[in-house]
C-alpha cells in the first residue's frame, strides 16, 4: 500500500518544477546537515546509528525517490524517505543528548520549522 501510494504521490505533475525543485532540495539538505551535525544517535529497525551514518543512510533514500521523480516538499521527503523503515515499516527514532528518543518525523519536522524560520528571519 505505501509503495502505491508513494507511486501516486510522484507521478503527480507539478507546475514551476524546476524552481521549486532548487528549493526543495535545498530545504532537504539543510535537514540531512542539521541531523549529521546534531550529534543525536538514529535508530532503525532497533539499532542505534552515529548521525552521519544515519544522514548517509536517508541521503541514498533520497536518491532513490528522486531517481523515479522529483520530490514535491521537503515533508514529502520526511514522510516517503525520513520517518520510517521501507523494510520493517517501524518509525525511525532520534535520541539527542540523553534525552528520550522521539520519532524521526516529528524531530525532523520541528528542524524544517526552524530551518524555515531562520530563512525567514534572514530575508527580512
Amino acid at each position: 500500500m505505501r509503495t502505491l501510494a508513494l507511486a501516486a504521490c510522484l507521478a503527480l505533475p507539478r507546475p514551476g518544477a524546476a524552481a521549486q525543485d532548487a528549493a526543495v532540495s535545498a530545504e532537504i539538505d539543510a535537514l540531512l546537515e542539521r541531523l549529521a551535525r546534531s550529534g543525536c544517535e538514529f535508530q532503525r529497525n532497533g539499532s542505534w546509528h552515529a548521525a552521519a551514518d544515519a544522514r548517509a543512510h536517508l541521503q541514498r533514500k533520497r536518491e532513490v525517490l528522486e531517481s523515479r521523480a522529483a520530490l514535491r516538499d521537503a515533508e514529502q521527503f520526511i514522510e516517503l524517505a525520513a520517518s520510517a523503515s521501507s523494510v520493517s515499516g517501524k518509525p525511525y527514532l532520534v535520541k539527542c543528548a540523553g534525552g528520550a528518543p522521539a520519532e524521526s518525523r516529528a524531530w525532523l519536522g520541528a528542524q524544517l520549522q526552524s530551518i524555515r524560520g531562520t530563512r525567514g528571519a534572514t530575508a527580512r
